[in-house]
């Protein structure tokens, strides 16, 4: 409801990011488990997630008006940007462009990945979600995109390994949503009654 309440404000808390192939079903509950081809990529660092939309307007100038007569959209740009911290056969390939790790022979404990000479698409579906107290969980997904930049990665003795990335939403169709939230949160019910703790 409009106006100030202090039971709107949110901290998430706690959370975590999920990857599968495109194309894998997302939950249509705030509750429900994820499906199987929905992976945990684990910690990651205390910046958490940041979300960024940017829309790009063109002015349609006129000899008439020093002002724009009206702007038509051309470009929405979808992105969310972390840091992993666990090293695995999900989260390597991620950070660094497709392809899989295997293990050199049965049974050998040695495993490769091999990075390719010429970047390869690897599309995914990405999920993120999050909880205010136990009350209030919110779920993000975009079901099409793929990571488009990645952080220098640092080796060094005081700090863990960082495997930064920028993962970019890329439309499935012009029928289907960029992206889609999901949640709990009495907030955004249209009842002007609603006043609910996330304790």
């Amino acid at each position: 409801m409009a106006g100030t309440n202090a039971n709107e404000i949110r901290v998430a808390g706690t959370g975590r990011i999920l990857v599968a192939p495109v194309g894998t079903a997302p939950p249509t509950d705030t509750t429900v488990d994820w499906a199987a081809g929905w992976k945990d990529l684990g910690y990651t660092s205390q910046d958490g997630i940041k979300l960024a939309k940017k829309d790009k307007l063109d002015p349609v100038e006129t000899w008439q008006s020093v002002s724009p007569a009206r702007f038509i959209y051309s470009d929405r740009d979808l992105t969310v940007k972390f840091q992993l911290l666990q090293l695995n056969e999900e989260t390597l390939p991620f950070f660094m462009g497709g392809s899989t790790i295997a293990e050199t022979a049965v049974e050998s404990g040695i495993y490769k990945y091999e990075l390719a000479s010429a970047p390869e698409f690897n599309e995914k579906a990405l999920g993120i979600e999050f909880s205010d107290g136990s009350k209030i969980h919110y779920r993000f997904v975009i079901p099409r995109g793929q990571v488009t930049e990645t952080e220098e990665l640092s080796l060094t003795r005081t700090a863990s390994i960082k495997l930064g990335v920028t993962f970019t939403a890329l439309a499935v169709d012009n029928t289907k949503p960029l992206a889609t939230f999901l949640t709990d949160d009495p907030a955004y019910s249209t009842s002007t009654s609603t006043s609910t703790s996330t304790k």
